[in-house]
């Protein structure tokens, strides 16, 4: 097994001992905190997810983005992994897919809709202290930020995280991506890239 496959199975241990009042608790903390940072308050748009689980909780920062005005983007999984997007018009109109996933019911934009946005949520398991972020290893948002890359894009990259998610190190590949910004329920960690 591979040393990020180890240390995904570590950090989705530790989730599950989360109880459902951890997470809603935190999820308030997040979104109150995250709604505060600038690459968010000033956006036009935003590309994020609807978490699940026991996922740092999206739920209350989506509602307060879209009540600010923010076009809210949300992941369509395609069958390849990639990634499609759809404009979030509520908690109303998300739909279950498949891997226990939320996802928007509207048009698709198509996978450069991502190009759009000023800001991009990343999910993730951790995040380390140069601001490399392992994610779950299905490779789809590794994608995302290729084609941000290719196309010279450079939205505010953010992760949300509980609070012992931030860690030394994580391992890292040719092909990962340092993030701008993790947010925790209790602190915000900035990273130069």
């Amino acid at each position: 097994m591979s040393r990020k496959a180890l240390v995904r199975r570590e950090l989705l241990a530790a989730r599950r001992l989360l109880t459902s009042g951890d997470v809603v608790e935190a999820a308030e903390l997040l979104a109150s905190r995250a709604a505060a940072l600038p690459e968010l308050a000033d956006a036009r748009t935003v590309a994020a997810y609807v978490s699940v689980g026991r996922e740092p909780g999206t739920h209350a920062l989506l509602d307060a983005l879209r009540t600010r005005g923010v076009r809210v983007l949300l992941p369509v999984l395609m069958a390849d992994n990639d990634l499609d997007w759809a404009a979030y018009r509520g908690a109303g109109h998300l739909e279950p897919a498949g891997r226990g996933l939320l996802e928007p019911d509207g048009e698709r934009l198509g996978p450069d809709a991502v190009l759009e946005a000023d800001a991009v949520l990343l999910p993730g398991l951790a995040v380390d202290r140069r601001g490399m972020r392992l994610g779950r290893g299905g490779g789809s948002y590794d994608r995302v930020l290729a084609r941000l890359a290719a196309a010279g894009a450079h939205p505010a990259l953010v992760v949300l995280l509980h609070d012992d998610e931030v860690v030394a190190r994580v391992p890292e590949e040719p092909h990962d991506h340092p993030v701008d910004a993790v947010v925790t329920p209790a602190r915000t960690l900035r990273f130069v890239r």
